[in-house]
C-alpha cells in the first residue's frame, strides 16, 4: 500500500517552484493558472493508492520513492544515427522530443498537405497562446487524476497538431519521445495536443524509446480532439528498458459522427500505466480501442480503459490481447459508462490473454455501468496457455517446437494487427511485434490458446 507524505511531495514542490521562474508563458495568465491550479489538485490529493479502485492492482511505490529531477535547460545532443531505428518509413513529419524538450535538429517536417500545422508546443505558447489556450487544458481531467494534474502543473513541451477541416493526410505523423540519463533519476512531463477539424482524416504515432540505462519516468498526456465526422487514427507505442517508469493519458473528445481509433502496444518499461478515455460527446460517434502489451522478467503493464458514451446512437469496441511471460503481471481494467441520454448504445468490450509460466499474473476486470434502458452491452475475458494440440499439428509438419511457439504467439498477436488501417503505422507495428516476439519462442510448455482456463461473459 502506498501512502503520500509530505516528503513525498517535496520533490515536486521543489521542481515545481524551479519551473515556474523559467518555465516557457509564466507570464501568460491563463496558462499560469492553468499550473498552480493543477499543481494545488495534485498537492491536495497526492498519489493514487491500492486503496484507490482505479489503481488497486498496481503499486506505485517505486515512482512516489523516487527523487526525480526535471532535466536540466542544456539540450541533450544526440547524433542522427542513433534514431534510425525508430524511423517510419513513408511518415509526413517526425518530431524528436529528448527528455521531453523538442529537438528540431533531429526532427523532419516534410511537405505536409495544405492545412495542417505541425510544430511543438512549446512553439504555440510562445507565439500563440491565446490560439490553444481554447483548447489546451479543456479535456485531461486533473480533479480525476493525479498525474493528469502533476503533468498539466508542468505543462510546457511536446507536439501540436492541427488538420484543418476538411483535410485528408493519408501519411502518418510520428512524435518520438526519447529519454535518456546518466545517473540522474529523470522526470518528464510531455502534453500533446492533437486537433482534427470537423471532416478531417489523419494518423498520429506517439511512440516512447529510451536509449541507456538508469531510472526515468515519462508522464504523459495526450488531448485529442476530433470533430464532427472526423476519422483519426492514434499509436501509443512504449519500449522504453525495463527501469524506465511510464504513466500515458490520452483524452479523447469526439463530435457527431466522428471515428477514432486508438491503438496502444505496451512492449518495453518497467512499470507502465496506459490511460484511454474516450468521451462520445456527439451522436453517432465510433471508437475502437485496441492493445496489445508483452511482458517479461519482472514488468508491470496496466491498462486502464474508460470509455464514455454520452450521447445516443454511439458504438465502441474494446479489443486487449495480452502474453505474459517470466514474472511479469498484466492489468486490463476496462469500464464502459453509458450516461443517461446515450440510448441506442452499442459497445463490446473483450481482453484475452496468454501467460507464459506458472508465476506470471493478470489481472482482468470488465465493467459495465448503464444509466440507460435501451442499449447493447456486453464484456468477456479470457485467460489461457500455449495451446499444446495447435503445437502439435505444426510440429507434426516439420516445425521446431520453438518456431512454433512463436507462429502461435505471433497468430494471437495479430489479432491486433488485423484490427488497423493498412498503411505505413501497420507495417511499422507489426515489425515492432516481430522483433520483440523472438526472445519468447523458447519459453512456455503449457497449454490453451482458444481454451482458457477461466472464460467470462456478461451481456446488458
Amino acid at each position: 500500500m502506498v501512502t503520500t507524505s509530505t516528503q513525498d511531495l517535496g520533490i515536486h514542490l521543489q521542481n515545481f517552484t524551479d519551473f515556474q521562474r523559467r518555465a516557457a508563458g509564466r507570464n501568460v495568465p491563463w496558462l499560469r493558472k492553468l499550473r498552480e491550479d493543477a499543481f494545488a489538485r495534485f498537492a491536495e490529493v497526492g498519489f493514487p493508492t491500492t486503496r484507490d479502485e482505479d489503481w488497486r492492482f498496481t503499486n506505485i511505490t517505486p515512482i512516489v520513492r523516487t527523487q526525480f529531477r526535471l532535466p536540466g535547460t542544456a539540450l541533450v545532443q544526440l547524433p542522427p544515427a542513433e534514431l534510425k531505428s525508430w524511423n517510419i518509413e513513408g511518415s509526413a513529419a517526425r518530431l524528436v522530443f529528448v527528455n521531453g524538450r523538442y529537438a528540431p535538429e533531429l526532427s523532419r517536417i516534410a511537405a505536409l498537405p495544405k492545412g495542417m500545422a505541425v510544430s511543438s508546443l512549446r512553439e504555440q505558447i510562445e507565439g500563440n497562446s491565446d490560439q490553444i489556450s481554447k483548447q489546451l487544458g479543456h479535456y485531461a481531467d486533473t480533479q480525476r487524476d493525479a498525474f493528469v494534474a502533476l503533468n498539466t502543473a508542468f505543462v510546457e513541451d511536446g507536439a501540436y497538431v492541427h488538420v484543418k477541416r476538411g483535410v485528408v493526410a493519408e501519411a502518418p505523423i510520428h512524435l518520438l519521445f526519447v529519454s535518456s540519463s546518466d545517473h540522474t533519476a529523470l522526470l518528464t512531463h510531455p502534453r500533446n495536443l492533437v486537433v482534427f477539424e470537423d471532416q478531417s482524416q489523419g494518423t498520429v504515432v506517439e511512440e516512447y524509446v529510451s536509449l541507456g540505462g538508469g531510472m526515468m519516468f515519462s508522464n504523459g498526456v495526450t488531448e485529442l480532439v476530433a470533430g464532427d465526422d472526423a476519422h483519426v487514427s492514434h499509436y501509443m507505442i512504449e519500449r522504453e528498458h525495463k527501469e524506465a517508469f511510464n504513466v500515458s493519458t490520452l483524452r479523447i473528445q469526439q463530435g457527431r459522427t466522428a471515428s477514432v481509433a486508438s491503438h496502444s502496444f505496451l512492449l518495453g518499461g518497467g512499470l507502465v500505466r496506459n490511460n484511454v478515455h474516450p468521451v462520445l460527446a456527439g451522436e453517432g460517434g465510433e471508437c475502437l480501442i485496441n492493445g496489445l502489451f508483452v511482458g517479461s522478467g519482472k514488468q508491470h503493464l496496466d491498462n486502464y480503459m474508460h470509455v464514455e458514451h454520452a450521447s445516443p446512437h454511439c458504438a465502441s469496441r474494446q479489443f486487449y490481447n495480452g502474453i505474459l511471460d517470466d514474472k511479469a503481471h498484466g492489468v486490463f481494467h476496462g469500464r464502459i459508462v453509458v450516461h443517461k441520454d446515450a440510448q441506442k448504445t452499442d459497445a463490446k468490450q473483450t481482453n484475452r490473454n496468454l501467460l507464459l509460466s506458472d508465476d506470471a499474473q493478470i489481472d482482468t476486470k470488465p465493467q459495465l455501468e448503464i444509466y440507460a434502458d435501451d442499449v447493447k452491452c456486453t464484456h468477456g475475458a479470457t485467460i489461457g496457455q500455449i495451446d499444446e494440440n495447435a503445437l502439435f499439428y505444426l510440429r507434426s509438419r516439420g516445425m521446431s517446437e520453438a518456431e512454433a511457439r512463436r507462429l502461435l504467439l505471433l497468430a494471437f498477436a495479430s489479432e491486433c494487427v488485423e484490427r488497423m488501417r493498412p498503411g505505413a503505422a501497420q507495417i511499422y507495428v507489426e515489425q515492432l511485434i516481430q522483433e520483440h516476439l523472438l526472445p519468447f519462442r523458447e519459453h512456455s510448455r503449457h497449454a490453451g490458446v482458444g481454451t482458457g482456463e477461466r472464460n467470462v461473459e456478461e451481456v446488458g
